[in-house]
């Protein structure tokens, strides 16, 4: 893609941006824009409290939050194509964290405003629609320490997004239930309506999620040709696909795979290319050994049916056009900037384009001598920063800093797009050190895959 197509191509990216943010507000706001605008008037309009209709806004708007939650983590194509999976993950989980303050407001204002209400929490005496109001808010409250403290409680990710799936259909489910049961604001069509077509986009997106994708993905299967090893307990699984053309992604952009169960399976697991854009039929994935099943890895065997649900992602420079590129990873972060690098040398790219890799030692540098091939086809500088140098080491140590960066990168180095991928620390690090060389946050792309 030419620089001036790729200008015109991220202009549209934003306008459509835009569009989809507009229309994630307009299904946010128009319970609340019904209530303010005429529902309960007529026959059914009586005086009720402020702190009354408080809670019953800061209800309908909570639980329109937890609902469009189906839509980001449908992981729709064509949203992916305008908003980086981090970005809609981070608003994720921001965007649960509000529904779920809000969603407990609305039963603490209706306790304040009338104590006697507070009856209403024994389940052995409520009306069945305080009684489904009641358990979605334990179930939510579960289901947001659950999520939070995870890890704290060594609660395995499998498990936990099985119960993040059940948990969270079944607390829109009761939800829904409750406000139609009490029968107030969803007495007027115009609400009523609104909340069955909310209740539609929020299903298919479900179906979508659980079985249109995964039957697509049944019929295009891939199969392992490879396995690998490379340094630092990593290996590349090489697969291609068996009875259908493969997939066309761009460099940099990542997939979820399913190895060892079926494509219906309840978790997926995300990894970037880490081959070139321009070899769609031979698609490579460097994964290390954590501890988890990653460590299973190195077993599977050639022939062994997988299933890639992708691509995903805008760390690409097709969606960043710039004179040049700098490429800042650590350890098995370096695979979308292989894929990139690959894409590029294939496309014959002459850019200037720079790789800072931070590793523990030399003998963990993943991909070393494809680098040093690299290197010939392009026009790169690759700079290995190590933690720990062997003997003689006359290269850059430590961490990626500021100063290392000033010291390999040109003075025109403002002009440049930065992509940064590996560990959250040291992320979080180059980017302030960038920022401290006054590097514009545009210019800034990380790669993060905090997705649960």
């Amino acid at each position: 893609m030419t620089y001036d197509k790729a200008q015109n191509r991220t202009r549209s990216l934003k306008l459509w941006r835009y569009f989809w943010v507009a229309i994630y507000a307009l299904m946010l706001l128009a319970p609340l824009a019904i209530i303010l605008i005429g529902a309960g008037t007529g026959a059914r309009r009586i005086e009720r409290e402020f702190l009354r209709e408080l809670s019953v806004m800061l209800g309908f708007v909570g639980l329109a939050l937890m609902g469009v939650q189906f839509v980001p983590t449908a992981r729709l194509p064509f949203l992916s194509e305008v908003f980086d999976m981090d970005r809609l993950y981070a608003l994720h989980h921001g965007f649960s964290i509000a529904a779920f303050g809000l969603t407990l407001a609305h039963p603490l204002f209706l306790f304040i405003n009338n104590p006697y209400t507070l009856q209403l929490l024994n389940l052995a005496t409520a009306p069945w629609r305080a009684r489904a109001g009641v358990v979605s808010i334990l179930l939510l409250i579960a289901l947001t320490i659950m999520s939070v403290w995870r890890k704290s409680l060594e609660i395995r990710y499998e498990f936990w997004h099985w119960m993040h799936t059940f948990f969270s259909v079944a607390i829109v489910g009761l939800a829904l239930y409750h406000i139609f049961e009490v029968d107030y604001y969803t007495s007027v069509p115009a609400q009523r309506v609104l909340w069955w077509v909310l209740a539609g986009v929020w299903s298919v997106m479900l179906l979508y999620t659980r079985l249109i994708r995964p039957w697509w993905m049944l019929k295009h299967p891939y199969e392992v040709t490879e396995v690998l090893r490379d340094r630092g307990d990593t290996w590349t699984l090489v697969v291609e696909p068996v009875g259908h053309a493969g997939l066309t992604f761009k460099a940099g952009q990542f997939a979820w795979l399913v190895i060892w169960k079926s494509p219906f399976a309840i978790s997926y697991h995300p990894f970037s290319f880490a081959s070139s854009a321009e070899d769609p039929g031979r698609l490579r994935f460097m994964i290390k050994e954590l501890g988890d099943w990653t460590g299973k890895v190195k077993e599977i065997p050639a022939g062994k049916r997988v299933y890639v649900d992708g691509p995903y992602g805008t760390f690409t420079p097709d969606h960043h056009p710039a004179p040049g590129y700098v490429f800042i990873a650590g350890g098995s972060g370096a695979a979308p900037v292989m894929s990139i690098l690959e894409t590029l040398a294939d496309c014959q790219e002459r850019r200037p384009l720079w790789f800072f890799y931070g590793n523990w030692s030399w003998d963990t540098v993943v991909y070393r001598d494809r680098l040093e091939d690299l290197a010939e086809r392009l026009n790169l500088d690759v700079i290995h920063v190590l933690e720990s140098p062997p003997d003689g080491w006359q290269g850059e140590t430590g961490f990626i800093t500021d100063r290392v960066l000033a010291r390999r990168l040109p003075d025109t180095r403002q002009d440049y797009d930065y992509f940064i991928c590996g560990p959250l620390p040291m992320i979080d690090n180059v980017e302030a050190a960038l920022h401290t060389l006054g590097i514009p946050s545009g210019q800034i792309h990380s790669e993060k895959y905090e997705m649960a």
